[in-house]
């Protein structure tokens, strides 16, 4: 990690401790807690779109008791990180809150988040992944609220000009489809895993996964240089090697806008953009599919997506653990993924109605049956910020090996 970051993440634990100590002593000891039959508002942040629409669930939660106030901060997703930051130094943090799993190992290192009850949330109701990004040296600090995995969109009336009538299975499938799209149907570029840039990380990660790699040790050390991941560099790169993806990121780009063209006719992304392309697509209906990632030795995805967070400085535990448990039960999961489209993290919420009638659904429920987790990492944007930038170079041509080699070193001083 730069020495500038580790300072400003070091004054920010000093100030988070003061702000706490401070709180017990002029409380007498601990924060003194509502009971959950008593009147109180409970303060939520939630995040983007969910955060602008979770109101209308609390007003449900608010009718069943009468005595608690469910009050909704919408925080947008590009200042959440810093808007935390800031409440926790300044003693002003809500009660609990939606909170994106990249984020979870900073706070859980900072010490703010409130262990979650196993005993009232089971980890069998949840799927396994999206229960594992809560969980750090074998304690739970949030509980899954919706799922986020990665899944192949394709052309599958480009496909069939291209001599192909089922979804590529393997990388050497993906792979050959995305050169008949450009030799036999004439698209621009055969694919579009992203050429580096912010988050470039979320298109290769799956090919480590599924190459049984990992991105870190078992004890806890960066596993970057192995041979599978350069065994998943080096896949990665034959789509920019061979002109079959862009080798430079461009910004604000909009896959969804080629892919309504023809231009790109694949491309890896999350459920969201099944209600992208019906909206703004609907010329395309019936000429496309969502389809499990391509295999290596397996078909591996990585799970992200939110969970609920109470924040352990809170006065009202009682009653964030009651909305966490109203918010993550499977009929207010089904009723979420009605409002919204994301995916349930609650697998018994499937098989309600509103979700098993939609047979595009099978797709994400296999895929994050086997999806794996990425780590709770105090460090996690910094280590996410070298491999955007390594996969930049192996975009413009650098060998997979020395790509490897040099992100092994990078997120090494990350994290040594």
């Amino acid at each position: 990690m730069p020495r500038t970051a580790r300072k400003a993440r070091a004054a920010v634990a000093a100030a988070v401790a003061a702000v706490m100590l401070a709180l017990g002593a002029c409380a007498g000891g601990p924060v003194r807690q509502s009971a959950l039959g008593e009147k109180q508002t409970l303060t939520v942040w939630g995040m983007g779109e969910e955060g602008q629409r979770l109101g209308e669930l609390a007003e449900d939660f608010e009718r069943r008791h009468p005595g608690i106030t469910v009050e909704v901060t919408s925080v947008g997703w590009d200042v959440v990180h810093q808007k935390l930051i800031s409440a926790a130094a300044a003693g002003t943090l809500p009660d609990m809150a939606q909170m994106g799993s990249t984020l979870m190992g900073e706070f859980i290192d900072l010490d703010l988040l409130e262990p979650a009850d196993t005993g009232r949330f089971r980890q069998d109701d949840y799927f396994p992944a999206a229960w594992a990004t809560n969980v750090q040296d074998g304690t739970v600090y949030g509980v899954p609220w919706y799922a986020d995995v990665r899944v192949l969109y394709y052309r599958t009336d480009l496909a069939r000009h291209a001599g192909s009538d089922a979804p590529p299975a393997t990388w050497q499938e993906a792979l050959d489809l995305a050169r008949a799209y450009q030799r036999e149907a004439g698209t621009d570029w055969g694919a579009a895993p992203q050429p580096g840039g912010t988050g470039a990380w979320q298109t290769w990660v799956p090919f480590l996964y599924s190459a049984g790699g990992d991105l870190l040790t078992d004890d806890g050390w960066p596993a970057l240089d192995t041979p599978q991941s350069v065994r998943a560099l080096t896949a990665y790169a034959k789509y920019f090697d061979e002109g079959l993806a862009r080798r430079s990121y461009i910004p604000g780009y909009d896959v969804i806008k080629d892919f309504g063209s023809g231009r790109v006719p694949m491309f890896v992304s999350g459920p969201w953009q099944v209600q992208n392309i019906e909206a703004r697509l609907p010329q395309l209906r019936g000429k496309w599919r969502a389809a499990p990632l391509p295999a290596d030795e397996t078909s591996t995805s990585y799970v992200g997506g939110s969970s609920l967070v109470t924040f352990s400085t809170s006065g009202h535990k009682a009653a964030a653990e009651a909305f966490t448990a109203f918010l993550t039960s499977p009929e207010n999961q089904s009723k979420w993924y009605e409002m919204t489209k994301t995916l349930p993290a609650n697998r018994h919420a499937w098989s309600l109605p509103a979700l098993r009638g939609e047979s595009d659904l099978d797709v994400f429920s296999a895929q994050l049956a086997s999806a794996r987790p990425v780590p709770p990492l105090l460090e996690w944007s910094e280590f996410a910020d070298v491999i955007d930038e390594k996969l930049e170079k192996l975009a413009r041509g650098a060998d997979p090996e020395t790509v490897a080699a040099e992100m092994q070193r990078s997120a090494e001083a990350v994290l040594g």
